[in-house]
């Protein structure tokens, strides 16, 4: 049976379009209610005739607008059926499995904690591409960034309560790629940095890979043992440290404004370089008011952001904060050898979005919240044992194991048909053995037959402990 739309709810949908001429402005923006996921794959569009009469335009306006979604490969007329929604290239290009490819395709990947487009991105993008031919006579190269868009992420700083002029800002590919340019940067070979354990693998091994020497500092499930950490920074004397305060990845904990003034004043009387990666920091799923910045209790502290959880990981775009301890030229000699700058395109697509980023935010944070609980549910029903605290933000729960079978058990949930990420692949230093994280980024549907598939795996290992044949997957984020 084929899902379809009303007439009356895709002119909600649609809104005000171009009519300059009329079939091009519904066909675009079909297009980008299509390409954001607003309307499905495979659902029939209503007919011409009824779509027509419901937006006041003629059935040719219709017709044309179905024939240019067809030819660019976002519908397919069926006779005597209709039109249906498409993607060009079909469902498997909208669900690229490179990054963790595997011959099963109803595989439910999640060890990815990355969501969907929410509605908006198209409309950015498109937005980008209308202002990019003003950039065309120059080079296009922005080492430090789009001076817009600095200005844009340095005003979201100014709201949350930390100064900051757009200079200070170094626009990145991404998160992971502000981490390698400030690895680079700031971090000699045997360097002491000061690592939270569990901790983002990917952050980890942009300092590994400079040479870093670790020092651990455990962060238990219910929090971080601050009166510990602030022992190890007297003790060690790192020259950095890597930390993730707001919806720590992977715990899903939130440092206390209280414990970032402590630890921050630790830091900066050891000579410490923080390093706080907030990747996760808009993702407050509660409506709940975020601690201030951690820079705001360590000047000194460098400051690595994303587009890609509070907007879309298609979004490759990062940035770094620098403090006025650190000079930019700093980074930027540490960026040459890397790139050249972020991609233009994406950068005015986020000015874009930062500009007005409630609308496209909130449907974002509604869908992560619906899908959190989706995933709670489904795990305290069918894995009762398992123990956990709900994070009020991010996009992924913490789950502790009855026993240490962390590795054997994504081994067997793969062969079940789903793939998540065991506790020692974010450790620093070993063991996490009873820990497995779960990402709330897919459907309630997916999350579901997920925490089946894991129920049914968990079961088959009570009692005996199976050889793990793990896969080399790629934790995104």
């Amino acid at each position: 049976m084929h899902r379809s739309i009303t007439p009356t709810r895709l002119v909600e949908l649609i809104g005000a379009f171009d009519r300059t001429p009329a079939y091009l402005g519904l066909a675009d923006a079909l297009t980008l209610l299509i390409g954001d996921g607003r309307i499905a794959l495979d659902v029939r569009l209503p007919s011409e005739r009824d779509l027509a009469t419901a937006l006041g335009v003629s059935r040719t306006t219709v017709t044309r607008a179905y024939a240019s979604l067809v030819e660019s490969g976002f519908a397919v007329a069926v006779r005597g059926a209709g039109t249906f929604t498409r993607v060009p290239g079909g469902r498997s290009r909208a669900h690229d499995q490179a990054l963790t490819p595997s011959p099963d395709e109803s595989l439910i990947d999640l060890t990815c904690a990355a969501a969907t487009a929410p509605p908006g991105i198209a409309e950015a993008y498109a937005a980008a591409v209308a202002e990019l031919p003003a950039y065309l006579g120059g080079h296009g190269y922005f080492p430090v960034g789009l001076p817009a868009l600095q200005a844009a992420i340095a005003a979201t700083y100014d709201a949350r309560g930390l100064p900051t002029r757009p200079e200070q800002i170094m626009v990145t590919s991404g998160a992971l790629g502000a981490a390698a340019i400030v690895a680079r940067a700031l971090v000699a070979p045997r360097d002491r940095v000061l690592v939270e354990s569990p901790t983002y693998p990917n952050g980890a091994d942009a300092l590994r890979r400079v040479g870093a020497r670790f020092v651990a500092a455990p962060v238990e499930p219910d929090g971080w043992d601050v009166d510990g950490m602030v022992a190890t920074v007297r003790a060690s004397r790192p020259a950095s440290a890597y930390l993730l305060v707001d919806f720590q990845n992977p715990t899903g904990l939130v440092m206390p404004a209280q414990d970032r003034r402590r630890l921050g004043s630790a830091l900066t009387r050891a000579g410490t370089v923080p390093i706080v990666d907030e990747a996760h920091q808009a993702l407050a799923l509660d409506g709940q008011e975020m601690p201030p910045p951690f820079a705001a209790f360590a000047p000194g502290t460098v400051t690595l952001g994303s587009a890609s959880k509070a907007f879309w990981g298609g979004l490759r775009i990062g940035w770094v904060r620098v403090p006025d301890q650190v000079t930019m030229d700093r980074l930027v000699d540490a960026r040459l050898g890397l790139d050249l700058g972020a991609p233009l395109v994406e950068q005015l697509a986020v000015t874009h979005l930062l500009a007005a980023p409630e609308a496209t935010r909130a449907a974002h944070i509604a869908r992560l919240r619906t899908q959190r609980e989706a995933l709670v549910t489904a795990l305290r029903e069918r894995l009762p044992t398992w123990e956990f605290r709900v994070p009020s933000g991010g996009m992924c729960v913490w789950c502790r194991l009855p026993a240490p079978l962390a590795t054997p058990l994504a081994a067997a949930a793969e062969r079940a048909g789903v793939a998540i990420a065991p506790g020692p692949i974010f450790s620093v230093e070993g063991g996490l053995e009873r820990f497995v994280r779960i990402p709330w980024t897919r459907s309630g549907a997916d999350l579901e037959n997920a925490v089946e598939a894991l129920a049914r795996a968990w079961a088959g290992l009570r009692g005996r402990r199976p050889q793990p044949q793990p896969r080399d997957r790629v934790i995104v984020a």
